[in-house]
């Protein structure tokens, strides 16, 4: 009978843990799915963006310095308040969710990415957005234009993309910076409230 107990005791314990353990999984998942692409750069860029599964899948979305995708996003429910000039490895939704050396691009980085690329507006496997061919080595990216999330509506997708870099926007600081992009252009993105849902498309050494 001891025995017996026992052995349901163990057997209780052991479910109670693997349920934590699927709790936490579904929140944050250390396994990338994008590999690191050289297109002669400062850093190398990845095949996809944090949260998709192929370089046209639009992935999750995440506001400025928080790590965990969610479908709301409003001022009220932005849980970030820190003003970094560049978000530290806690706050980065690339390094948290990827782990390893990835990251989040700094604002020069994205920069450079926009500077020293060539960007065609195509469409892959049916996705709309933007291949990025090194000007150096021929190489590239493909950035879904996977639009934004504000409040719980889904907006732009198909028809532009709002990626976030790293950077903190010290003149507007409810703002980062990033990077805008839609069939007939491709900006540098100083406007993009945080609390706003943007796509993330991690770098490393």
């Amino acid at each position: 009978m001891k025995k017996s107990i026992i052995g349901k005791v163990s057997i209780i314990c052991i479910v109670l843990c693997l349920s934590f353990s699927c709790e936490r999984e579904s929140e944050i998942v250390f396994s990338p799915a994008g590999v690191p692409v050289d297109l002669g750069l400062s850093v190398k860029w990845a095949s996809c963006n944090v949260g998709a599964n192929s370089p046209e899948g639009y992935g999750d979305y995440f506001a400025w310095g928080e790590v965990i995708p969610k479908n709301k996003f409003s001022y009220a429910g932005y849980l970030y308040r820190d003003n970094p000039k560049i978000l530290p490895p806690h706050a980065d939704a690339a390094t948290v969710n990827w782990g390893g050396a990835w990251r989040m691009p700094t604002d020069a980085e994205l920069t450079e990415l926009r500077e020293q690329c060539t960007w065609t507006w195509t469409s892959q496997n049916g996705v709309n957005g933007y291949k990025v061919t090194s000007k150096s080595n021929g190489n590239s990216i493909f950035l879904p234009a996977a639009g934004y999330r504000h409040d719980s509506s889904f907006d732009g997708a198909g028809w532009h993309g709002d990626y976030w870099s790293s950077s903190h926007n010290a003149g507007r600081p409810n703002c980062a910076w990033g990077v805008y992009f839609d069939s007939g252009s491709v900006d540098r993105d100083y406007y993009g409230y945080r609390y706003y849902g943007l796509s993330v498309r991690p770098v490393c050494p």
